[in-house]
């Protein structure tokens, strides 16, 4: 890879936009309406009948839906929250927010996931909820333990920031019974530019984070508008979606076909053209069934492989650093070989659907070149 080489392949993500959204953002700004709006509740009606949920509830981020799920799920001081340490630190973070604790577990070193057995090795007297991370995109499927947990008053509540569009089994992520979080940020399957979704189990749910996102104001919008006063009744954030980010987001979703093919194309693209390289095993994301994420490597000597690409003007990243290793978090430190091992190795790939196949060889081209400088391939 040469400064001369195509650029898309020197992004490690991109948004890709269709063409519609900047006319859909023109129309909300020409209303004059530019908070919560009528645009927002089209965003959440599409979202949940593209699911095929009864309701769906936008917020201003993924990590606001994480927040908002822990406070209907009734998680506070004194709970643990059950967690891959292999995340994005804005899902501990959701954990901290609420005042729980952060119970982070090892992962399975095909999938970067949790499983079934070690979310039951963790569980404690002091578990309220258990946060499966879809990591890439790949679907966690924890139905083998979910009566158990839900005899235990233990709510699943899935991570689902990189798998809006996946499935698992038949049914899209979001519609299988966990309390899900999506997000929409700028390099997200779908994006909002910036923004969220709560999958709710129950009314009652929905309500308490359409109540949260609001400062916890128990009136509408449009009540509002018609009285003299309103009802302060519980804690709550300003975390609504604007209308502006949902006319994003819903130009977005008449493309999401498009979207999905183009990246499984993409990721197929990759399994193909590495499949020639000794030393890189392709990290699984079940791409028949997700719409990935990413695009993952391991690979040895990872962080001077990393620093050859770079030098190449590759656009590779690491995702992530594990959460238990920040000092942060240091007080819930506990020995994850997996995840350690997988943090040492782990390399994102350029994925996004500005790519091309020719920026796919080139790109496994150059990893090739970085290998072999490595002394690794």
């Amino acid at each position: 890879m040469t400064a001369t080489s195509r650029p898309d392949a020197r992004r490690n993500a991109s948004p890709y936009l269709y063409g519609q959204e900047a006319g859909a953002v023109a129309r909300v700004l020409e209303s004059g309406q530019y908070g919560h709006t009528a645009v927002t509740e089209e965003f959440e009606r599409r979202v949940a009948g593209f699911l095929g949920v009864p309701d769906a509830v936008a917020v201003a981020s993924g990590t606001a839906a994480l927040h908002c799920a822990l406070l209907a799920a009734k998680v506070g001081p004194g709970d643990e929250v059950i967690v891959p340490s292999m995340t994005f630190c804005a899902t501990a973070q959701a954990i901290l927010a609420v005042g729980a604790t952060p119970r982070f577990v090892d992962i399975d070193p095909t999938t970067l996931c949790v499983n079934d057995r070690l979310v039951m090795e963790a569980v404690s007297g002091a578990t309220a909820a258990v946060i499966p991370v879809l990591f890439g995109g790949r679907a966690v499927d924890l139905a083998p333990v979910r009566d158990e947990l839900a005899e235990r008053s233990i709510t699943v509540i899935e991570d689902a920031a990189h798998a809006f569009g996946s499935r698992n089994g038949m049914r899209r992520v979001g519609a299988t019974g966990a309390l899900t979080c999506f997000s929409f940020g700028p390099i997200k399957n779908l994006t909002c530019g910036q923004g969220g979704v709560v999958v709710p189990r129950a009314p009652e749910e929905a309500d308490t984070i359409r109540q949260v996102r609001l400062l916890g104001v128990a009136q509408s919008q449009s009540e509002r508008a018609n009285a003299t006063t309103y009802h302060v009744d519980t804690f709550g954030l300003r975390y609504q979606l604007s209308g502006i980010n949902a006319a994003i987001g819903l130009a977005q979703l008449d493309h999401f076909g498009t979207t999905e093919h183009a990246r499984r194309r993409l990721w197929h693209a990759y399994r193909k053209a590495l499949a020639t390289l000794d030393g890189v095993i392709l990290v699984d994301v079940d791409a028949d069934h997700s719409v990935p994420h990413l695009c993952q490597v391991r690979v040895p000597h990872r962080d001077q492989v990393f620093a050859d690409l770079r030098a190449r003007d590759v656009g590779v990243g690491v995702h992530y650093p594990p959460n238990h290793l920040q000092p942060a978090f240091a007080t819930w430190h506990r020995p994850l070989p997996a995840t350690e091992q997988a943090a040492a190795e782990i390399l994102s790939l350029p994925f996004h659907q500005h790519l091309t196949e020719t920026d796919i060889d080139l790109v496994v081209s150059a990893l090739a070149q970085a290998l072999e400088a490595s002394g690794g391939a």
